[in-house]
């Protein structure tokens, strides 16, 4: 556990987040309002208390007119092309049942430190257990996601789909969405956002 929160210090998430609001001369109270958050969950995000789900990050982005990337990028890289090793992979959770996070599950940003990149890819891990009372999101931007293990439920405007282990799916995010495990067997694939502000 130790060893998880430093990971997710690391990411300086909260510090980037409070960088961002403070340059743009907003309060806490000014960003609560702007994304519709509670003004105690965004302290405890700019505070690495919590861990931001990325529907979550989305709207604190769109919030502070960002896009999405700045939060996975490293101020002075400019690799043209970046490797990250299983080792350096950098995992974020969410935690379930806290105030703004209906969708509890883990994710890996698997492009962690690429500066000016236009979508975001990571590996997500699905507990059937945590994901069973997820609620539906929408922001701008599209996604793609392939399922590695597992079996997963999209619902996606009025319809569902069952997606097992080889498929894979395209979908506009503008429309409400949810992704949860099927079953008992956690389940992981690979998601890669392209967002838009």
């Amino acid at each position: 556990m130790n060893e998880f929160r430093t990971e997710v210090k690391e990411l300086q998430i909260g510090q980037k987040i409070r960088q961002l609001r403070q340059l743009r001369r907003m309060t806490l109270q000014d960003l609560s309002d702007t994304i519709e958050l509670s003004k105690p969950l965004l302290s405890q995000i700019e505070n690495d208390q919590v861990i931001p789900p990325l529907a979550t990050l989305l709207r604190v982005a769109k919030g502070l007119r960002v896009p999405l990337q700045t939060f996975f990028e490293e101020e002075d890289n400019q690799q043209k092309c970046l490797v990250i090793r299983a080792d350096d992979a950098k995992q974020m959770n969410r935690s379930p049942g806290h105030s703004g996070s209906p969708q509890p599950y883990f994710y890996h940003s698997l492009a962690y430190g690429k500066k000016h990149k236009h979508m975001e890819p990571f590996l997500v891990e699905f507990d059937p257990k945590q994901t069973d009372q997820s609620l539906p999101v929408s922001h701008a931007g599209e996604e793609f996601f392939y399922i590695l293990e597992g079996q997963i439920e999209l619902r996606h405007g009025k319809e569902t789909y069952i997606l097992n282990a080889g498929d894979s799916v395209y979908w506009d995010s503008n429309e409400p969405h949810r992704l949860r495990a099927l079953g008992t067997q956690i389940a992981h694939g690979i998601a890669v956002l392209y967002p838009r502000n």
